[in-house]
């Protein structure tokens, strides 16, 4: 055994393991899962965490000094483990597996093929809805510049209104030839789903065909004596050349593949992969991916990691997927990646030599030099973010520069639905996975609303959750769950100046913190920090990273705040007209706001739509629809 000590539970738990596939979950102290696993015998993966320490990398071990508790799934397959490997770490984003950054907002192009006039937009996450996706992309700057240039070829819809032909007048759009018109009549339906069915070909590499059709219909034109049809389209194959110019041809073999590199800075394990796109032979476009979770020592995990994170959201899956190294799993990644192509073959390959191995190389130094450029990006950041916080501490006088920056702000609306913000910024950047909202129940001690009761029953609220779960006993199910309650600001700052500041001393001096927590009072015009016990402010001085920071932190305050004040006074609002209706009592309200999301949308339904929903009769819908 290792000399990490094993708990009871724990031990009781590896002698019951069952030798099944399955995938094993870690959680730490706090009850957080910090990492997930998919074995194809539970009962060896799992017990060889716990065994000859030796042979384990220093993230393993500090994995394993971390685990507290542990938990399984069994699965009937091995290809079923991974596929819920892959749910539970996008679930979860365990912080000691390697993970995609920010994988649930990389943006697609989504073309709606399931409307009549498909309109092409940017979204980010895909649905089965009839729509085809291309994506997912790195930056939706990228994208939205790739269907700048598109747009002139093709010129698609992007706008909600109903396409009947009959509109008096088109929008600025069409006057700038980056709209067919199909609103005024000026394509039909067939004609209009040419354009945007050339718009997809050229999207997936068939570039030479679009092309064809194209210099067709400008002959057809030209024959008919339509010459403004015949220029319209002469420019469009000229934009579109341009287009095809940039794609590079590599292969003759007009195939569809993936080459996917990385480069991984073995000091600080900061890893990034390059995939280039191949469509028909041709590179069509490549992209830069970022991982995070990646120790120094990891990169024969860190290629399969990205594997499985990456085609699990991929709108699309080549026949062929070309790597720098083997994968351990291989075989049944190739079974995983089948079934995403509906059963079509996909083959993992490590070419040593030719073609393929140039290209391989050329993605690793392109993903190498986009490691160094983010790398010079985030050094930068972190500089100004070290100058900001030292500027602070010696502005105010602190012993250390503040860590951990907590900001309140109260937003209300004549004393209704007020709510308090709390958010955190951790060595300069905000740290969003702690902010916290309070809906506020108190009023002021004339029972008028009352902002300094407000920002006191915040306060309490907070502090008490931090002194009650400092004392309470580690295993106590009455200790909360949430660790960051249990962490103490560097630096407390309320919004509102001199009256709000003497309610947070107050509540400091209440909990005994006033000697643990540094606090200033912030005032809204020229951002003056007023400190308890001193009557004229202090001002940092102006076009300096400290001064830059106090404004953030002041500005992400008020917006969180802003915006947990209206998400709560729209849900009263839509509570109560919708409660206003015969019929429509608090089950059926939410299932109504489950189903369409808002108001607005349950306006626009028709009472089939409507009737549709859970709980609902067309009965029901038609008093909805006759009320709103």
């Amino acid at each position: 055994m290792n000399n990490h000590r094993l708990s009871p539970d724990i031990g009781q738990k590896l002698d019951t393991l069952p030798e099944r596939p399955g995938v094993y979950i870690y959680r730490a102290s706090d009850g957080k899962v910090i990492y997930v696993g998919k074995a194809v015998v539970l009962k060896n993966r799992v017990r060889s965490y716990f065994h000859e320490a030796a042979r384990h990398d220093p993230r393993t071990r500090r994995l394993v000094t971390e685990i507290a508790d542990l938990e399984w799934i069994v699965t009937d397959t091995e290809l079923e483990a991974l596929i819920l490997e892959n749910e539970l770490i996008k679930r979860y984003r365990p912080r000691f597996n390697i993970r995609l950054r920010d994988d649930k907002t990389y943006p697609y192009i989504k073309v709606h093929w399931q409307e009549d006039f498909p309109k092409v937009s940017i979204v980010r996450r895909m649905e089965r809805d009839g729509g085809r996706y291309y994506g997912p992309f790195a930056s939706a700057y990228a994208v939205r510049q790739t269907l700048d240039v598109l747009r002139r070829v093709f010129p698609y819809l992007d706008c909600n209104r109903e396409i009947t032909g009959r509109d008096p007048k088109p929008c600025l759009y069409y006057h700038i030839k980056r709209c067919a018109g199909p609103c005024i009549g000026a394509v039909d339906r067939e004609q209009y789903r040419q354009v945007v069915g050339g718009l997809s070909a050229f999207l997936e590499g068939d570039s030479e065909r679009v092309l064809a059709q194209l210099e067709q219909r400008m002959r057809d034109a030209a024959e008919n004596l339509q010459f403004e049809r015949a220029a319209q389209l002469r420019d469009q194959i000229r934009a579109a050349r341009q287009i095809v110019e940039r794609q590079k041809v590599v292969s003759g073999k007009q195939e569809d593949e993936d080459i996917v590199a990385f480069a991984q800075d073995e000091r600080t394990g900061e890893a990034c992969v390059q995939v280039f796109f191949i469509r028909r032979g041709k590179l069509i476009g490549r992209e830069s991916f970022v991982l995070e979770g990646v120790a120094p020592d990891a990169n024969g995990e860190l290629i399969g990691a990205f594997v499985k994170q990456f085609y699990d959201e991929a709108a699309y899956v080549p026949p062929s997927i070309v790597l720098q190294k083997d994968l351990d799993e291989r075989k049944i990644i190739e079974q995983w990646l089948r079934n995403r192509r509906n059963g079509h073959k996909v083959t993992i390959s490590v070419p040593k030599r030719g073609a393929k191995r140039e290209l391989l190389q050329l993605a690793s130094e392109n993903a190498a030099a986009t490691l160094a450029s983010l790398q010079a990006q985030w050094q930068a950041d972190t500089n100004r973010q070290t100058e900001a916080l030292t500027q602070v501490q010696e502005a105010l006088g602190l012993e250390e520069p503040p860590s951990r920056i907590e900001c309140f702000d109260i937003s209300t609306l004549q004393g209704t639905n007020t709510v308090g913000s709390m958010v955190v910024f951790a060595k300069g950047a905000p740290l969003k996975s702690d902010y916290r909202r309070f809906n506020v129940k108190g009023r002021g001690s004339q029972g008028e609303p009352d902002d300094y009761a407000s920002m006191r029953e915040v306060l309490r609220r907070r502090f008490r959750r931090a002194v009650e779960d400092a004392t309470q006993d580690p295993g106590s199910k009455a200790r909360s769950s949430d660790a960051s309650w249990r962490l103490l600001p560097d630096l407390l700052i309320v919004d509102g100046g001199k009256g709000q500041l003497g309610v947070a001393v107050e509540v400091l001096a209440e909990f005994e913190l006033t000697e643990v927590v540094p606090v200033v009072g912030l005032a809204k015009q020229r951002e003056e920090l007023f400190l308890p016990g001193r009557s004229d402010p202090i001002l940092l001085p102006p076009a300096t990273q400290g001064l830059f920071l106090i404004q953030r932190i002041r500005d992400e305050a008020h917006r969180f705040a802003i915006t947990a004040h209206r998400e709560k006074r729209s849900k009263v609002s839509v509570a109560s007209e919708l409660d206003a209706i015969p019929g429509i009592g608090p089950a059926r309200r939410r299932s109504l706001l489950k189903r369409f999301g808002s108001l607005d949308a349950i306006r626009e339904a028709s009472e089939e739509e409507l009737a549709q929903a859970p709980g609902m009769t067309l009965a029901a819908a038609r008093s909805i629809r006759e009320r709103l």
